[in-house]
């Protein structure tokens, strides 16, 4: 098969790039513009991009520094992570957010053109790596990794998709350059592609799988989280930015801390102005920042994200993207240290709430918990036209799916969902009572 094509991807980031300092705008150097690097439809980001931008928490802190200075807050949106590193280095991007993949391409690229960045904070993260997620078209025959072998699979190189993709292959026993033909697009190209039929598969990260699986155009294959590896997205600033405006900085990540407090405190709330901002529908952005969403929202710098990060450099550098990465020095968390004070122990040191089977009824405001998948069918079947989404968590990874799109299976009286078709059929293998059923069937259980 062939090769995997890395080289268009490494070429947007081996471009010329001219330094630009853009602190003060020219003629009033009472006046700092301060450019932000986004990516608005990366719903993992949201506390440090779109929600952070639609509530103004931001330039409500620069305006409390009272330092007698103007500032103006310049947002620009990104599909992925590589035009604002592109951007950081040549000076245009002060404070960008991507995922862990290109926040180490980050790293390697201020390093190699002498303008570094550092890892400054966190904004959502996924423990076992739920954030990515393989999928197929609904029609498809393919119900698992092995089925890949020799198929076209739509990713984009570099991102934590990617990496999400390599690893599956090598642990399916596929070798993840020669044993597929990978495809390197755009999410929204690859989407395309796998509408058309010229891909077999993608491997995207938040929010792509859960969108296309909403819209009925794709079906899971592969839950990220199978993987057991953290996956994460973050805050990354220039290192010049970070030390000649470190109240800025300070301020930035003070404002990302309340953002996601308004995240955590107010999640349908927050998801339906995330949708707003992006076109995207609520009820795919809850399925990822919900109260039991696959994402957890933290600014802290956690241990485990870091190590994470180390194990991801040997991905990268087979794929020739990147060198070594110093992953200790590009990580500096003092400033987030400073922005939450004496909270940030408490906060290193949180969890992601349990796994939980939501219902968003229609016109509400709140979801409604439910102790067990079962106990939300018999809800959802009770008000048949009242529930405008339904989430469970799948029974092996707790990953937060539609209770529509999952695969049920029954054991004796247990109802257990699952994101994706293989980790179904394995635990009916195990279980010798146990069978694959459908969702209409899974209500008509609990009718």
């Amino acid at each position: 098969m062939k090769r995997t094509a890395v080289a268009a991807s490494a070429v947007v980031l081996l471009l010329p790039l001219s330094a630009c300092g853009g602190d003060a705008e020219a003629g009033d150097s009472s006046t700092v513009t301060v450019t932000v690097g986004y990516q608005s439809k990366t719903i993992n980001t949201v506390t440090a991009g779109t929600l952070l931008r639609s509530l103004g928490y931001f330039e409500k802190q620069l305006t409390s520094l009272g330092d007698g200075v103007t500032y103006k807050v310049v947002w620009q949106d990104y599909a992925t992570g590589a035009p604002i590193t592109a951007q950081m280095t040549a000076g245009k991007i002060d404070i960008g957010s991507m995922g862990d993949f290109p926040l180490l391409i980050n790293a390697a690229r201020g390093k190699q053109l002498n303008r570094p960045t550092h890892l400054v904070s966190v904004t959502g993260y996924n423990l076992r790596g739920g954030l990515n997620t393989i999928v197929t078209a609904p029609d498809s025959g393919l119900s698992s990794l092995k089925d890949l072998k020799g198929k076209k699979v739509s990713t984009s190189v570099g991102s934590a998709a990617d990496g999400t993709l390599v690893r599956a292959l090598q642990r399916a026993g596929i070798d993840p350059n020669d044993g597929i033909e990978k495809l390197n697009q755009q999410p929204a190209v690859g989407a395309s592609a796998l509408a058309a039929g010229s891909a077999d598969a993608l491997s995207q990260f938040v929010a792509w799988p859960g969108l296309l699986t909403y819209q009925g155009k794709a079906k899971a294959l592969y839950d990220g989280a199978q993987l057991n590896l953290p996956t994460f997205h973050g805050v990354t600033a220039r290192e010049d930015f970070a030390e000649d405006r470190p109240a800025v900085l300070e301020a930035f990540l003070k404002a990302q801390a309340q953002a996601t407090d308004y995240l955590n405190a107010h999640p349908v709330t927050a998801a339906e102005k995330v949708a707003e901002a992006t076109g995207l529908p609520a009820e795919v952005v809850y399925l990822y920042n919900g109260a039991h969403g696959i994402s957890t929202f933290d600014p802290a710098v956690k241990p485990q994200l870091v190590s994470a990060l180390k194990q991801d450099v040997s991905v990268l550098k087979a794929a020739k993207l990147t060198g070594d990465v110093d992953v200790d020095a590009f990580v500096d968390d003092q400033y987030v240290k400073k922005a939450l004070g004496a909270s940030y122990g408490k906060q290193l040191a949180a969890t992601p709430p349990a796994a939980a089977s939501e219902a968003w009824p229609k016109g509400a405001q709140e979801t409604r918990t439910f102790k067990s998948p079962a106990q939300l069918l018999s809800y959802v079947a009770a008000h048949p036209d009242g529930i405008r989404a339904a989430y469970v968590p799948d029974a092996t990874t707790g990953t937060l799916w539609f209770a529509d799109k999952a695969v049920w299976v029954a054991d004796g009286e247990k109802l257990l969902p699952f994101v994706a078709p293989a980790t179904a059929q394995a635990y009916v293998d195990r279980h010798e009572a146990a069978r694959v059923i459908t969702y209409a069937d899974a209500l008509e259980r609990v009718s």
